[in-house]
């Protein structure tokens, strides 16, 4: 009878699966590596094979491999020289690129030539740093402690007010509507001043050296030519580099509808945008630029370093999303540091929204500038309404790091970035069909109550347009404009910021076709400089629906401190409102008309298929030279297109 016990099962010891499942390959490349036979087993107490010769001699085949392990060892152990071989193989290549570019054509190569500089300037920075940074500390150090230091940053103060006074003296001779701007600046700091929460604690070092970045970067952008130029081409880039997100949306729902339905056409280009974001992310390129304005602002202000990083990165990042930045440091900061933390994300736009508003024809230099001011606007703004009265823990930069993500490699960057833009996306069009249906409803309800007392056309937006005129005038606006502009402020406060630009693109189209300023009582068209304060002051998240978004992202981050963050949030809602209005007033005062002025005899002398400004401006010119009206007519004339014809409005 055959035994019936059961055969032990065979049991696979834990402490062999510790480094992995068994391994024959990996052995053999390891002994050979070590110089000794593949397979023999040396006794701890001789060193001794306790292997036959036998068992050995089948492996002996394997001493070939010897020198192919002997190439992978010195490549191991010279990885950092071949490292250097390549890069320097790889400058080499593009400096040569960049040389026959050039010699080609070095108009069309300008841009990268720049780049390039600018680039090398940081690297040269770096270098220096490295090298020279401890002894010109220690040369500067002593310095600090002179007596004639105080003397000096007074006397800096001092030069910079007059220089301030004198300019604007010479240059508002030619076009006084400038002073209006200006008192504007001086009205809205002397509020948030008088609302302050401790008068006497605010830092006016962090408060005059914010708005003078502010003032630097806007006569850099708007006044200087090669500011003016660098945004504008960064500008048409953007539009370019947005427009390819149409190859994607066009083969996912078609070109019908990617052309003529919003959704479709605007929509996508935030998930394009965020997708590139995340991969920026990951590469640490944007940390890189994040780090570098935080210094420079830190440098000059004396802020702490959280809360400077966290309004650097709302340049480029929303207000949920910049304050990741520093999640781990969010306990233990200040409220005065809380307060710039929330400030900074209302006071700016997403980098992906900025996308989807260039989409819609808004001037992208104006927008894009408008992003960049805020982020000092913002800091020297929060520490005059909320001045540091507390100990902060994060006066230095040093133990504040700045992550790379989550994601493993750069296909998962991009994945994860274009997923994470699909809630972005549903907020965005969720709040859109939720505040224009509200906006109708209450124009109605408005419109119904106002029949009943002969008020006719109430509306939301005519309440906006009477209540915040004065704020509109404060910006600079001609007061012709104002109650456009009043209205698009109300509709960004009281509802969203990307309804508000919405509308402002249809005015601005409007004016483009060369449609009639009035019909009727209404104002169909306002004027370039009004369009471009106003794209200045929609530029932020300050409406009331972010509170609660606010809210919530700082609470999922910190729990502990839900009811600060509710203590604060109204006023930082405030001061984030009062920094779009004087980043307005700001390029209210440096704004100057620009381009090459249209000859209107030549224009209105050639065949024209079709209105535009050019034309209106040209055909108002006329009537009020001849003292008639301020429109055109046009004539139809044998065997061509249709042509403007300026004509009396006496004519018979």
């Amino acid at each position: 009878m055959e035994d019936s016990t059961p055969a032990p099962k065979e049991f696979i010891s834990l402490a062999s699966m510790a480094y992995g499942l068994d391994n024959r390959g990996a052995e053999l490349l390891e002994s050979l590596e070590e110089g000794r036979a593949p397979g023999s087993d040396l006794s701890p107490a001789t060193g001794r094979d306790n292997r036959s010769k036998a068992s050995q001699e089948p492996f002996s085949g394997w001493r070939t491999l010897q020198p192919a392990l002997r190439v992978r060892r010195f490549c191991r152990e010279h990885a950092q020289l071949f490292r250097w071989i390549c890069t320097g193989l790889l400058c080499t290549a593009f400096a040569a690129f960049l040389l026959i570019a050039c010699l080609l054509n070095f108009q069309r190569a300008l841009a990268l030539f720049v780049l390039t500089c600018v680039v090398l300037v940081f690297l040269a920075h770096s270098l220096l740093k490295r090298l020279l940074g401890p002894k010109l500390r220690s040369c500067v150090t002593p310095l600090g402690h002179s007596h004639l230091i105080p003397w000096f940053k007074r006397g800096l103060a001092l030069a910079a007010f007059l220089g301030l006074v004198l300019w604007l003296v010479l240059d508002t001779s030619q076009r006084p509507e400038q002073l209006v701007s200006f008192a504007g600046i001086c009205v809205f700091v002397g509020i948030l001043f008088v609302c302050s929460k401790h008068h006497r604690a605010v830092s006016w070092r962090a408060v005059s050296w914010g708005l003078g970045l502010q003032f630097v970067l806007g006569v850099f952008v708007i006044r200087t030519e090669p500011g003016f130029i660098a945004f504008q081409w960064l500008g048409n880039q953007i539009q370019v580099f947005l427009s390819y997100t149409q190859a994607g949306s066009s083969f996912v729902f078609g070109e019908t509808l990617v052309k003529d339905i919003f959704a479709f056409q605007v929509l996508p280009i935030i998930v394009f945008f965020s997708c590139v974001m995340s991969v920026l992310y990951y590469l640490g390129l944007m940390q890189w630029v994040i780090l570098k304005i935080a210094w420079l602002m830190q440098v000059t202000m004396g802020t702490t370093a959280t809360e400077t990083l966290s309004v650097a990165g709302n340049i480029f990042v929303s207000q949920t999303e910049a304050p990741l930045l520093i999640r781990p440091y969010l306990a233990d900061m200040t409220l005065s540091e809380v307060h710039v933390v929330m400030t900074g994300g209302y006071a700016t736009i997403a980098g992906s929204l900025l996308g989807a508003y260039i989409s819609f024809g808004i001037d992208a230099a104006s927008l894009i500038a408008a992003s960049v001011m805020a982020a000092p606007c913002a800091l020297a703004l929060s520490k005059l309404v909320y001045p540091e009265v507390e100990e902060s823990k994060f006066r230095s930069e040093e133990g504040v790091k700045l992550s790379c993500g989550d994601a493993q490699n750069l296909l998962e960057a991009a994945s994860s970035g274009a997923a994470m833009s699909v809630k972005v996306v549903a907020n965005i069009a969720a709040n859109l069909i939720a505040f224009l249906a509200v906006l109708a409803f209450v124009n109605a309800a408005l419109s119904w109550l106002g029949a009943m007392v002969d008020i006719q056309e109430l509306s939301f937006q005519l309440i906006c347009s009477y209540v915040l005129r004065p704020v509109a005038f404060l910006v600079g606006v001609a007061w012709e404009d104002c109650p456009v502009v009043a209205e698009l402020l109300g509709i960004k406060l009281f509802l969203n910021e990307f309804v508000a630009y919405q509308e402002l693109s249809q005015y601005k189209q409007r004016r483009l076709a060369g449609a009639e300023e009035w019909l009727g009582a209404k104002k169909q068209w306002i004027s370039v400089r009004a369009e471009i304060l106003t794209t200045y002051a929609l530029c932020g998240f300050a409406n009331f629906s972010s509170i609660g978004i606010m809210l919530g992202g700082l609470t999922s981050m910190a729990p502990q401190r839900k009811s600060h963050f509710s203590q604060i949030v109204l006023r930082a809602l405030c001061t984030g409102a009062c920094v779009s209005l004087v980043n307005a007033c700001v390029a209210g005062i440096l704004y100057m008309p620009r381009g090459a002025e249209v000859n209107c005899a030549s224009l209105l002398n050639t065949t024209l298929s079709s209105s535009s400004f050019e034309v209106y401006q040209c055909c108002r010119e006329v009537f009020q030279r001849w003292g008639g009206g301020t429109g055109c007519c046009l004539r139809a004339v044998p065997q061509t297109p249709w042509q403007w014809v300026p004509v009396p409005q006496d004519y018979g």
